[in-house]
């Protein structure tokens, strides 16, 4: 099947590229310019023609990949043409009535180079992380991971455990010959270095995902304390909507922000109060939920909220900020205990001390933030193929020690399939979709 979609960005724009590949490229090319097909990554004028009406649709540049040199191992070409509308749509019509040909699906042209070999799964997914970075330090992380940081670490892991493996198999193989004691010192003490390695990879502190996703923060607290203010504030736009009528937010609401060059993720949600309301219960719920898995909590109260001791203990003080706000109200309703908790006291409606607030969140999150070379991990994936891979490492310690070689070259297979799959090198048909579908169209 021979693919095609648009790979430039969507909407009016100076040029447009159009990228086709598959095995009717070359039929495409000769049915839409007429002419010989140009040479090889040579950049081309040339007059895109309708075959049926001989109408010229536009003029512009045509490149030529064929395969297996191309980007996705297959013949391949890229249409630079005017990004109008009205071209592309004409263009697309002509190339679908070719028969083998359809439009391309989110990830499909990625998709393809993976399955061809030309790039391995980690390498693909850094060009999704790439294409979605918003912030600088995403930009960075996913240009590591595409130039082979990870898959070289991983892939000497594995290739350790596959020279244990062959010793292990030949045990089994020949049952009369004994290993030399070397070799079998050798497969304790390797196992156990990359276990060890495996282990200090997955300590972390989830830096790379956290990256990649954005630091996690949730407003949370009583209704009609100011959350959906706060959020609009940090947004620099109206996110929420803001009503002095409580329980207006029943939902969670998110923004994405880039605070000095970090990504970050808020939340505005349900004020929490007690409610025979279901659909404000159900909102309230997805409130603690968020509460619970975000990196940091703002807790948003007023002067006027006497007693909130009940409401802080639910929370984890050593990721939450006390927030009071509407202090242009006055203070005189703040209590020593609350005192106790550190707030930061601010009126949003005045734009009062939200610049200490904006710089306590950036500590925290600059501290979970520590950047440095040994971050391999940038999705759940990973972390659950290692954390499997450690597992199967750990059963296969103690089976060896038994001298059970059968039942512990299985565990040394499963722990090399883990680590093999986060790159690629088994069959991982299960997960591509779920990958490439994150992919937008043309990539």
């Amino acid at each position: 099947m021979t693919i095609y979609a648009l790979s430039s960005g969507s909407g009016l724009s100076g040029i447009a590229v159009i990228r086709v590949s598959g095995p009717k490229t070359k039929k495409v090319l000769k049915n839409m310019t007429f002419l010989p097909i140009p040479s090889p990554k040579v950049a081309s004028i040339r007059k895109f023609i309708n075959p049926e009406t001989k109408e010229l649709i536009d003029q512009g540049i045509l490149l030529w990949f064929p395969g297996p040199e191309s980007y996705t191992g297959e013949d391949m070409a890229e249409f630079h043409v005017h990004g109008s509308k009205a071209v592309i749509e004409a263009i697309y019509l002509c190339i679908s009535k070719i028969d083998g040909c359809r439009l391309a699906e989110p990830g499909e042209f990625t998709k393809i180079a993976f399955q061809n070999g030309k790039i391995n799964l980690l390498k693909a997914e850094s060009i999704s992380d790439l294409i979605s970075s918003e912030t600088e330090i995403q930009r960075k992380q996913a240009i590591k991971i595409m130039i082979g940081k990870s898959s070289d670490k991983f892939n000497s892991l594995r290739e350790r455990l596959l020279k244990i493996l062959s010793n292990i198999e030949a045990k089994i193989d020949f049952p009369e010959e004994d290993l030399p004691d070397n070799i079998l010192k050798n497969i304790q003490s390797e196992t156990k270095s990359i276990k060890n390695e495996i282990d200090k990879i997955l300590n972390d502190q989830k830096v790379g995902e956290r990256i990649r996703e954005g630091f996690k923060i949730a407003i949370i607290g009583p209704t009609n304390a100011g959350k959906s203010s706060l959020l609009n504030y940090l947004s620099n736009r109206d996110v929420a909507i803001v009503s002095e009528i409580a329980g207006t937010t029943r939902d969670v609401i998110e923004a994405h922000l880039n605070l000095d060059g970090y990504p970050v993720v808020i939340s505005d949600t349900a004020g929490i109060r007690d409610s025979k309301d279901e659909i404000e219960k159900r909102g309230i719920k997805l409130a603690l939920e968020r509460a619970e898995n975000s990196d940091l909590n703002l807790i948003v109260i007023e002067p006027k909220s006497v007693d909130i001791s009940h409401f802080l203990k639910n929370f984890e003080t050593k990721k939450s900020i006390l927030v009071i706000n509407k202090m242009d109200l006055g203070a005189d309703n703040i209590t020593d205990k609350i005192k106790n908790y550190d707030p930061v006291l601010i009126s949003i409606k005045e734009e009062k001390n939200l610049d200490k607030l904006i710089n306590m969140i950036k500590e925290n999150f600059k501290n979970k933030f520590i950047i440095h070379d040994n971050i391999y991990i940038t999705r759940q994936r990973h972390r659950t193929n290692l954390e499997k891979c450690v597992e199967h490492l750990t059963n296969f310690d103690e089976k060896n020690s038994l001298e059970d070689f059968d039942k512990a070259a299985e565990d040394l297979r499963l722990a090399t399939r883990y680590l093999g799959t986060i790159v690629g090198k088994v069959d991982v048909e299960e997960i591509l979709g779920s990958i490439f579908n994150d992919f937008c169209i043309g990539k």
